[in-house]
Order: C-alpha cells, then sequence, then structure tokens
C-alpha cells in the first residue's frame, strides 16, 4: 500500500491581536501572572461576524491546496476537526466544500478537541493507503473567542485559547521511507467532566450531578438553554487547569514513545516536535523530558492554545521558518478534552 505525505500546508490567523495587557481590561490578570502560567503574551481573535471557523479553514485551505501543486476541483475528500463549529449542526467540512465551489465529495467532521488534528489526520491516512482517496484536505480550526467568559470568573481559561486555522493536503507518495510512518490515538472518557463545554446538551440529568444544585427542578427541565443557565454561567467551558496538566505531563511522553518504539527508533531520531499548543510550561517539560533540546517547536507565546488548529499552524510556521526540510522525522503528538491524546510520526 502506498503511504500517504503531506503535500501542502497552509495556516489562517485573524488580525486582531489581544495582548495580556488587552485582556486586563476585562478581568483581574496580568500580563506576569498569565506568562508564568501558561507562557502565552499575546493571541489572535477573530471578528466576532466577518470570520467563522469556517471561513478561518476555507482561507488555510486555499493555501494548503496551492502549495501542494493541485486544485479545489481536485480534492476527493475534505476531513475537518473542530470543536467550535459554525452551527450546531451541520458541520464545518460541508460549509469549506460548500466556500471553495468543490465537487460534491464526502465531507467528515471529527470532535476530538486538542487531539482533533491528529485524529484527522489518521483517517485521512488510512483513506490514502487502501487507494480510496487521492487527495484529500484536512482542516483544524477554532474561533474560541465567541464562547468565553471574559469575565474575572473566567479567566483561568480565557487568558488561555486562542482563534485561527491550519490545512494539509495529503496525497500518497511511492517514495520508500516518506510519508506519515504511523498514527496512535487514544481515550479515556472516565475523566470526561474534568475539561468540558457542558451547555448546550443533551446530557439532562447525567452529566455532573454536583453542578445541577445550582438549578430548581424545573430550570433543569429546560436545560439545552435557558436564560438560568446564561445568568449561572453556565454556557461557558469548564477546566480542572491541575488535573489537565498532571494527565498530559504523562500522556505526551507516553504517546511520543509509542511512535517511536513502532518505528524502531529513539526520541534523538526526532528533528523536530510540534506538540498540540497547549501550555508553554508543558513544552518545557517535555524537551527536558525526552531530551529533545532545540528540537520543539512552540507557538503558543504568539497565538494561545487554538486546539484543533494549534498543530498545523504551528507545522506551517515552522516549514515556512526552513525548521522542516525534506527527509526530517517529524513528530505530531496531542492531548486534550475527553481525554483523548495522539501522535503520528511523519518522514517528511
Amino acid at each position: 500500500m502506498a503511504q500517504s505525505k503531506i503535500a501542502g500546508i497552509g495556516m489562517y490567523l485573524p488580525k486582531n491581536t489581544l495582548t495580556n495587557n488587552d485582556m486586563t481590561k476585562y478581568m483581574d490578570t496580568s500580563d506576569e501572572w498569565i506568562q508564568e502560567r501558561t507562557g502565552i503574551k499575546e493571541r489572535r481573535f477573530a471578528d466576532r461576524t466577518g470570520e467563522t471557523t469556517a471561513t478561518m479553514g476555507a482561507e488555510a485551505a486555499k493555501m494548503a491546496i496551492e502549495r501542494a501543486g493541485t486544485t479545489t476541483q481536485d480534492i476527493d475528500f475534505i476531513i475537518f476537526a473542530t470543536l467550535s463549529p459554525d452551527y450546531y449542526f451541520p458541520g464545518c467540512g460541508v460549509l469549506v466544500q460548500r466556500a471553495l465551489n468543490m465537487k460534491d465529495i464526502g465531507a467528515l467532521d471529527v470532535r476530538n478537541q486538542c487531539s482533533g488534528f491528529v485524529y484527522a489526520l489518521s483517517v485521512a491516512d488510512q483513506f490514502i493507503r487502501t487507494g480510496m482517496y487521492k487527495n484529500i484536505l484536512v482542516i483544524g480550526s477554532e474561533k474560541h473567542s465567541f464562547g468565553l467568559d471574559m469575565s474575572t470568573s473566567g479567566r483561568n481559561i480565557s487568558v488561555i485559547f486562542g482563534d485561527g486555522a491550519g490545512a494539509v493536503v495529503l496525497q500518497p507518495t511511492e517514495k520508500e521511507g516518506q510519508g506519515i510512518l504511523s498514527t496512535h490515538l487514544h481515550s479515556d472518557g472516565n475523566h470526561a467532566e474534568i475539561l468540558a463545554m457542558y451547555n448546550p446538551g443533551t446530557h439532562a440529568n447525567h452529566w455532573a450531578q454536583e453542578k445541577l444544585a445550582d438549578f430548581n427542578d424545573a430550570e433543569i427541565a429546560d436545560m439545552f438553554m435557558s436564560h438560568a443557565m446564561v445568568e449561572k454561567k453556565q454556557n461557558f467551558p469548564y477546566m480542572n487547569g491541575p488535573a489537565v496538566f498532571k494527565m498530559a505531563a504523562i500522556k505526551f511522553p507516553e504517546v511520543i514513545n509509542e511512535a517511536l518504539n513502532k518505528n524502531g527508533l529513539k526520541a534523538s531520531d526526532i528533528d523536530l516536535l510540534v506538540p498540540h499548543q497547549a501550555n508553554l510550561r508543558i513544552s518545557q517539560f517535555l524537551e527536558n523530558e525526552m531530551g529533545l533540546k532545540d528540537k520543539v517547536y512552540n507557538n503558543i507565546q504568539k497565538y494561545g492554545n487554538t486546539t484543533a488548529a494549534s498543530i498545523p499552524i504551528a507545522l506551517c510556521e515552522a516549514w515556512q521558518e526552513g525548521k522542516v526540510k525534506e527527509g526530517d522525522l517529524i513528530c505530531l503528538a496531542a492531548f486534550g478534552s475527553g481525554f483523548t491524546w495522539a501522535s503520528a510520526l511523519v518522514r517528511w
């Protein structure tokens, strides 16, 4: 079977830049506080109405398609990873198909949050290997800013996230040893509520029972979306930061080593590790833990955590800076809500 290679890569970032000092206008925080905990200095926020998750994904896709030396009419499948879709349904994949005037090809949406892009890449890789498709567009895009609690009560989450999109085009390659060597996907739903956006949802009485104490019976009956939910800020994401950090510090090196072991390689063989941009402190931990000095690419300082978009944005930026060259061994790794975690080993 032919392996798949990343033939083209692109990214899109909104023009609106919010520094940590800008965030102090909305909440009790400081540049020092944010940088100490996350490493973030600034992030991009999309226009409230002029840019959406799908439109940003489409812009990144245009760049990736052009760099792959192909056209929108050659794309035969779309996989779109996001946690912040334009609509509850339909998914963003069909919106990109419409925006780029593509043929009536299939479109698949992946909802694996921070691990979404690696999951999507893995699915695309299997389609290429089996010969089902020849040009697959894989997109990771997020517009977090529309759903953040920009007040002091929400600062632990709101200072972390930013908006943006990245995309790649996967094609088959016959070149020996080139392309995606392997992908590795995992999950543990026992911790699903530690990092989640509960509402709107169809969970009714099933989810996080202790949180239902804030509601009376009438409000619970109207749980999908209600005035009470908004008043009590139950429509914003929830995260137990220390618990997430602790698990990420275990699973990141574990899934990276899994990929290396699968291919008979070791950490010193990696030319560049591109982790999901969750927290600069996690990346620094990985660098020290795995002996990857100056081999871990980070741009969370400029863009914050763009979840499903963070790996393709970082990979694109690294490639543009000449840090990704033909023959290089590139490792992609992610950990996030679910919990889900994943890795991909790529020979460029």
